[in-house]
């Protein structure tokens, strides 16, 4: 059995108190003192609960991140950001992956909360207002991440989702498509939604007519990426899109696995593509996949600083920070 702070006491023949102070007040302590306790903690191979210390204090040295699919890379470069500035200050970082299941993300908030963590960073799925307002009223700090705060309730780091739709589709009206097919989804992820108006927004800007056809998908996976594409071959040709806007990376490499005649892929020679994140299987794709490039790790260092500096002044005022989508070209849209 572990040694305890009463067995370092005894055997200093001390106070508990004084072996407190020792550790946490050196100076206040006689200096015959300091000797003995450390003498007796070197015997007795004593280790200070330390995150128990800081849980009594109120200061916990972990924190919560919740991610709306943990086998998407750009939020496991978004975590491994978060990670990256929490190590500077001594803090764990634990994160769960929700699969945009709002049951599973209940339950994560449920078990950071009952952890008693220094805050929590989450990639929402629906709205959590009323949620993360129950966790700040118990001391616990919130931003959210890849998600604007549109209330300003919390602060949020983000990328511009909708400016990066609306660069997407004008790369490829640019490029001279007229019949563009929007496939992403769900649209209760705030994301898609917001890439799909950007898209509209530049149709409905430009010069000639442009069609923005949505075809809906049920998750931001490579699978439904595949069953859409075989939809849309599956049709009359003459019904085919032009070109493609996929609502992530991972919806557009499924897509290019299956847009395939006798085994010929269409992409780029008959139907161009872009795809948004620029997660780093884009660069490596069987046709190296344009894309909106998001700075990952930028957005969840960035994330954790705002955290901890309000879980350290939770009367801080919230702030939005927005970062701008850059638009990486290759050979899927001709570069």
């Amino acid at each position: 059995m572990p040694a305890s702070i009463r067995d370092v006491a005894q055997l200093a023949g001390v106070s508990v108190g004084t072996v407190s102070n020792v550790l946490n007040r050196p100076r206040e302590v006689s200096a015959d003192s300091v000797s003995r306790v450390n003498n007796a903690i070197e015997q007795l191979g004593y280790v200070r609960n330390d995150a128990a210390r800081k849980l009594r204090a109120g200061i916990s040295s972990t924190v919560g991140f919740i991610v709306l699919d943990g086998t998407n890379p750009f939020f496991n470069d978004v975590v491994r950001g978060a990670e990256d500035e929490a190590s500077q200050g001594g803090i764990a970082v634990l994160h769960g992956n929700t699969d945009e299941d709002p049951q599973r993300q209940a339950v994560y908030l449920d078990l950071f909360e009952e952890q008693q963590v220094r805050g929590v960073l989450i990639a929402p799925h629906g709205d959590v207002t009323a949620r993360l307002t129950r966790l700040r009223a118990r001391g616990i700090a919130a931003v959210l991440v890849d998600r604007f705060s549109g209330d300003g309730k919390f602060s949020s780091v983000s990328v511009d989702s909708v400016l990066g739709g609306r660069l997407a589709a004008e790369h490829l009206i640019a490029r001279g498509h007229r019949r563009i097919a929007f496939v992403g989804g769900p649209f209760d992820v705030r994301q898609m939604t917001d890439r799909l108006a950007g898209a509209r927004a530049a149709a409905d800007n430009a010069s000639t007519h442009v069609d923005i056809e949505v075809h809906p998908t049920s998750a931001t996976t490579v699978a439904e990426g595949v069953a859409a594409g075989l939809r849309i071959v599956e049709r009359p040709r003459h019904e085919w899109p032009d070109a493609i806007f996929a609502g992530n990376d991972l919806i557009a490499l499924g897509l290019l696995q299956s847009l395939k005649i006798d085994g010929r892929l269409l992409v780029p020679g008959e139907i161009e593509m872009i795809g948004f994140d620029d997660i780093p299987f884009a660069a490596a794709a069987a046709v190296p996949l344009s894309s909106l490039r998001q700075p990952s790790r930028m957005i969840g260092r960035t994330a954790l600083r705002i955290l901890l500096e309000e879980a350290a002044d939770p009367d801080s005022i919230p702030r939005q920070t927005v970062f701008q989508p850059e638009l990486i070209v290759r050979a899927s849209t001709g570069g």
